[in-house]
């Protein structure tokens, strides 16, 4: 009598082995290649809210008028996998109801072409492939992959500079949760414009250097825990102009108390972070945790078979009677 293994106890056992193994490899090796900031992305953000601004036309500054940011964001994919980076453009424009829509973003009232490359890991900022402008901070359009319930240091393109934001708890937008972090902006210089010296109460000088100043009420921002993905964001911008070394604002460009990602886009930026958040973990915790479960079941079953085998009886050798006759 002897044991052979069966087909079936081998495949059983392999499968098992398979699983087992595929499980770390699924934690250390699948899933932080998956947790990368992606390089062909194509989105596009919108924030609406009412406020004032500066009609160039009228020479005056209107208020109660409905202001929209629009945000369009686009990997340069080629550049990106040159460099091993994420490399987006960034084009923002700001625009009133008479601008909208607009064929040329040149005819808002404010538009700005920006280049960001980012570590597609850290999401630290690299300085490389023609990138504009040099920024610094930890968070930008983004924030890094597992938002930690800390302060970020978060880039303000409009400031040229790194405003603190304090986690401020847990928020839901459109019925998902995310990560609140909050900040300011104290009015701050920003530049200089040249404008007619009337406009900051200097009527006598033709032409002037007024001193571009801006200030932020009040940054909001939402963001997803596992992707930091900005599911909302809301702002209180405010640039004016002053007499150079004057404390007091002359004219006011723009400003709003609160501009927000309209429904569209808190609903489209959910959307995209709940799939990508489902992704990464069924990557790093379902996939490998049933594949473990499943592994190491199969794998006790194909070690029982393979032990146990196939019993086989040896058979029978075949006799022949033989009747001699007699010749």
């Amino acid at each position: 009598m002897r044991r052979t293994a069966s087909p079936l106890s081998l495949f059983l056992l392999g499968a098992g082995v398979f699983l087992l193994v595929l499980a770390p490899l699924l934690v250390w090796y699948v899933q932080p290649q998956a947790k990368r900031t992606p390089i062909d992305t194509d989105t596009t953000t919108v924030f609406t809210g009412t406020g004032s601004y500066f009609d160039t036309g009228k020479v005056e500054t209107l208020t109660g008028k409905e202001i929209t940011i629009t945000r369009q964001v686009r990997g340069d994919v080629a550049d990106s996998l040159e460099s091993g980076n994420a490399v987006w453009d960034v084009s923002t424009s700001v625009d009133h109801s008479e601008t909208l829509p607009a064929s040329d973003p040149r005819d808002a009232l404010q538009w700005t072409m920006e280049r960001w490359v980012t570590d597609r890991y850290t999401n630290e900022p690299v300085h490389c492939c023609e990138e504009s402008p040099t920024f610094d901070g930890e968070a930008y359009l983004k924030f890094p992959f597992d938002v930690e319930r800390r302060a970020y240091r978060w880039w303000d393109s409009t400031l040229g500079g790194v405003v603190r934001l304090e986690y401020a708890g847990e928020r839901k937008i459109q019925g998902y949760e995310g990560y609140l972090f909050k900040g300011k902006v104290e009015p701050t210089r920003t530049g200089v414009r040249q404008v007619p010296g009337v406009l900051v109460d200097r009527p006598k000088t033709p032409q002037i250097l007024a001193e571009e100043w801006y200030s932020n009420s009040g940054i909001e921002l939402v963001v997803d825990q596992r992707t930091g993905r900005i599911i909302n964001a809301a702002i209180g911008p405010k640039k004016t102009l002053r007499a150079p070394g004057s404390s007091k604002d002359a004219v006011t460009l723009l400003e709003s108390k609160r501009v927000e990602f309209t429904e569209e886009t808190q609903k489209k930026q959910v959307e995209l972070a709940s799939a990508d958040s489902k992704r990464l973990a069924l990557l790093g915790g379902t996939l490998p945790a049933g594949a473990v479960a499943l592994g190491l079941v199969l794998t006790l079953v194909g070690t029982v078979l393979v032990v146990r085998g196939r019993r086989n009886e040896p058979e029978a050798p075949n006799t022949h009677m033989m009747t001699n006759s007699p010749t």
